[in-house]
């Protein structure tokens, strides 16, 4: 078990959730009784916190296996061992794992999807959303051609974890579109996508003699330390636009409390001229991450 528990990268789960966190909270500012929209509900929250946390691990699960398969996961490898890699997960067993894990996802967001919509168009629409999205888990770096290997991977983060996660969520509990609530989203998808930057920042060596194309490779470390500023600027300065758009009081702010450690961790990125020394980074960013996400949705509630 021990084996498979690292194999989940329970590290990672955190950001996942982020953006469930953030479109929940958004949620709740909708009032019933004016906009004529459920708000925030609780079993839609639990959902789709379920669904993101399986969708995750099924995402590990097959870069678990791509990487291997590709030969990305060699002895030149920076960071901890993965468990195809060390033969503890034969890649049968984690085929197997994949299977059952995204089978979980499958069952977890149809549950979430009806009891969300009902059976609606919206349903269909959601569900080939969902579909999709198992899709992008599995196919980053696992199989023949997966689109982590070309540079697409940011893109897929982004998208998934910011602009499908934030609105996606937000419609799920109001059955509703709001645009002002593309500013949080683009956030989240921004420094989550640093995330991956960061994480591809370390791995630039080993990854560009895998015949791993990502935009770090494409783009050489010195624009990716550019790349990676504006990422992480970008997230505060979508969440600073839907606070002014929002107006709603000092508790909005909240999040600005990471500011300083998000200072840092960019000093840091400019420093370290030694990729394997940014690993640590990687933990701070996803962190910091969730705890903006938490700390936005504790100001939009306070401020309701």
């Amino acid at each position: 078990m021990k084996h498979w528990l690292q194999a989940f990268r329970l590290r990672t789960l955190p950001l996942a959730v982020s953006s469930i966190i953030v479109g929940s909270a958004l949620a709740a500012i909708v009032d019933p009784s004016v906009m004529g929209h459920p708000g925030f509900r609780g079993g839609v929250f639990a959902l789709a916190l379920t669904t993101a946390i399986l969708l995750q691990v099924l995402s590990n699960l097959a870069n678990d296996l791509g990487d291997h398969q590709h030969g990305t996961d060699n002895a030149d490898r920076v960071g901890p061992q993965r468990s195809v890699q060390s033969g503890a997960i034969t890649p049968t067993q984690m085929r197997r794992g994949m299977f059952i894990c995204g089978l979980l996802a499958l069952i977890s967001g149809c549950a979430l999807i009806t009891l969300a919509l009902g059976f609606t168009l919206s349903t269909l629409l959601f569900l080939l959303l969902g579909l999709l999205a198992i899709g992008a888990a599995v196919r980053y770096t696992f199989g023949s051609n997966p689109y982590g290997y070309a540079g697409l991977g940011d893109m897929s983060v982004f998208l998934f974890f910011g602009i499908a996660g934030v609105c996606g969520t937000f419609y799920l509990h109001t059955t509703d579109f709001a645009w002002p609530v593309l500013f949080p989203a683009i956030a989240l998808g921004s420094l989550s996508t640093g995330v991956l930057n960061i994480n591809n920042m370390r791995d630039i060596v080993n990854d560009a003699a895998s015949g791993k194309r990502t935009m770090v490779v494409r783009m050489g470390t010195a624009n990716a330390r550019i790349y990676h500023t504006l990422l992480v600027l970008g997230g505060l300065l979508g969440l600073t636009g839907f606070s002014l758009l929002a107006d709603l009081g000092w508790p909005m702010w909240l999040f600005l409390l990471v500011v300083p450690g998000f200072i840092v961790h960019l000093k840091k990125v400019w420093t370290t001229s030694e990729p394997r020394d940014l690993d640590p980074q990687l933990k701070v960013l996803a962190m910091g991450t969730f705890v903006t996400a938490i700390l936005f949705g504790l100001g939009v509630i306070l401020a309701i």
